[in-house]
This record gives C-alpha cells, sequence and structure tokens, in this order.
C-alpha cells in the first residue's frame, strides 16, 4: 500500500510542472503575437508618410525648377538683345566719332601734296589741233596745272572702304569737273584701281564720247562699289597694257586717298617699262593724279599708307608728263 501512495503522489508533481511549462510557453507565444505585429505595422505606416511628403517636395522643387528655366532663358534672350542694341550704340559711336575727328583735321595737309610740278607741253596731232579750233573752252593746253590736250582718257578710281564711304561725293564731283575740261575726246574708259572695268561690255575697247554716255558713267558711278586692294598699281598697269598706242595722245587721272603696295621703286620701273617713250622723247601716255585725304581723320601712326600714296604719285606723274594735285579736303 505504501508503494502506490508514492507512486501517485510522484506522477501529480510531475505533471503540475508539465502545465506550468505549457503555460509558460503558450504565455511567451501570446505576448509576442499580440505587441510585435504592433510595432511592424506603425513603423510601416510612419515610413509610408515620410516617402510621401518627399515625392510632394520633390514634384514641388521639379516645378521650381522649371520656372526658374524659363526665367533663365527669359533673361539670356533679354541679354542678347541688349548686347546687340549695345553693339549697334558702338558702331554709331565710332561713326560720330570718325565724323567728329574729320572736322577738326587741319588744312596743313596742303603742305604734303598739293606740290604742282611744271611740265612740257606736248606736241599737240593735227586732229586735236581741229578739235581745239571747234571748242573755244579748250584753247588753253593747261587748266589748273594739268594739260588737257589728249585725246583718249582713262579713270582709275580707288574703290576701297575709305573712298567710298567718305570721299565719294567728292570722287563725283572731280570726276565731273575733268569731264568738264575735255568737251569732247574720241574715247573713255573708266576701271577701278583692280582693273576692273565699270562696263564689262566695253572691255579693252574705249567708250564712246557722247553726252548720254557721260551721264551714264556718272550714274554709275554713283553705286559702284567693288572690291579694292587700296593700290592703284593694278589699275594703272592694265590701263597702260590693254591701251597704250603711238598714235594715241591718253591721259590717265588716278583717284585715290594710299597706297599699301611694298614697293614704290618696282611700281615706277615698272611703269616706266610699260609706258615706252615714242620719237619725240616724250611719255606716250599721261599720268595725272589726284589725292583725297580721308586717312588724315586717322592717327599719326596710321597714316603712312597716305605718304606713300603722295610719293608714289608725284614721282609718278612727273615721269610720265602729269600732274599730282593734292586735295586739302575730302567733302565735296
Amino acid at each position: 500500500m505504501k508503494k502506490r501512495r508514492a507512486t501517485a503522489e510522484f506522477s501529480l508533481s510531475f505533471l503540475d510542472v508539465i502545465c506550468c511549462g505549457f503555460g509558460a510557453i503558450i504565455l511567451l507565444l501570446v505576448i509576442t503575437k499580440t505587441v510585435q505585429p504592433q510595432i511592424i505595422e506603425a513603423s510601416a505606416v510612419k515610413l509610408e508618410g515620410r516617402v510621401a511628403r518627399l515625392q510632394e517636395q520633390l514634384f514641388e522643387i521639379r516645378g521650381e525648377s522649371q520656372v526658374l528655366n524659363r526665367d533663365l532663358n527669359a533673361r539670356r534672350e533679354q541679354l542678347s538683345q541688349y548686347l546687340e542694341r549695345i553693339a549697334i550704340l558702338q558702331g554709331q559711336l565710332a561713326a560720330t566719332q570718325s565724323r567728329h575727328d574729320s572736322l577738326q583735321v587741319a588744312t596743313t595737309t596742303s603742305d604734303i601734296v598739293t606740290e604742282q610740278l611744271a611740265i612740257a607741253r606736248q606736241a599737240l596731232s593735227e586732229e586735236q589741233k581741229r578739235l581745239q579750233a571747234q571748242q573755244q573752252q579748250a584753247r588753253n593746253n593747261y587748266i589748273g596745272g594739268i594739260p588737257v590736250d589728249s585725246e583718249y582718257i582713262i579713270f582709275v578710281i580707288d574703290t576701297s572702304g575709305s573712298m567710298f564711304y567718305y570721299a565719294w561725293d567728292r570722287v563725283l564731283k572731280e570726276l565731273d569737273a575733268v569731264l568738264s575740261i575735255y568737251p569732247e575726246v574720241k574715247g573713255i574708259q573708266v576701271m577701278n584701281d583692280m582693273g576692273d572695268y565699270m562696263f564689262s561690255r566695253y572691255r579693252g575697247q574705249w567708250i564712246p564720247d557722247t553726252p548720254a554716255r557721260r551721264s551714264a558713267i556718272m550714274q554709275s558711278l554713283r553705286n559702284w562699289n567693288v572690291f579694292s586692294n587700296s593700290s592703284p598699281v593694278e589699275g594703272i598697269t592694265n590701263a597702260i597694257r590693254t591701251f597704250y598706242d603711238t598714235d594715241k595722245r591718253i591721259s590717265i587721272y588716278v583717284f585715290g586717298d594710299d597706297f599699301t603696295g611694298t614697293s614704290i621703286s618696282q611700281v615706277l620701273d615698272t611703269v616706266d617699262r610699260l609706258n615706252r617713250e615714242s620719237n619725240t622723247g616724250k611719255q606716250q601716255v599721261r599720268i595725272h593724279a589726284i589725292g583725297f585725304p580721308v586717312l588724315y581723320t586717322q592717327a599719326p601712326g596710321q597714316q603712312n599708307s597716305v605718304h606713300r600714296f603722295a610719293a608714289l604719285m608725284r614721282e609718278l606723274t612727273y615721269r610720265n608728263g602729269g600732274t599730282f594735285v593734292g586735295l586739302n579736303d575730302f567733302r565735296p
């Protein structure tokens, strides 16, 4: 009987221990299931809210950047317009300053370019004598110091920018004055200092001297703006090579303001070879020149080409029976 009681008591205690262990395990599971999901769910909600706010801020920043980009492009266009306007105003200011400087040019330029050399009279051909007998205005072979006894005249005109934009009205006036001292000639030709002809259909030929043709020359000259290298050498040599004739009395009139060539002596030697002397010992083609003091409005350091033009024309006209006239103003 004692053994059975001991066995029953041991079995009941063991059962109590087992139940308590299971109860502890169930309690741990309950605590785990009820607390941990609540913490995870709350964290997920917070993160989603933060992401939404960040996305909203991103959209706002993108919208602001688009507005700023539009403002920046508008500012750039406005700046471009301002820069263009500034460039135009600077050009106008430079033109005004140039005009102002030209008004202040002293008339002392005549000391450099107005020297005139005495020229021996050229014997007149029988045809020229007949023409002069019919033309009372041309009875004197010298007008203003320039011999006007030629039967054919060629104009070699500098068409560079300095001449065309500043002295062109005076060029028109001087060309008309030269034509007026030749009431009638056998032929006329007009080319620029590069040797390009004003009328291409008269290339290498004489233009007939008629009132209508003279008027056409003056009209065409008003807008004749072709390329020029500011050196009359090409035009002079082309005129002599093309029209030189021992049976004709020819005069070349050079209109220019500067000489940009490399050598004055080379030009003189070239013209000496081309303009060969006839049996009378005279140069066959007369060369006259008229200097326009356009570049004297520039700084003294930029006037070297003007002095070289004056030196070349004085010697060239002296060697070839002509006269160099230096104007003291390029305005009409």
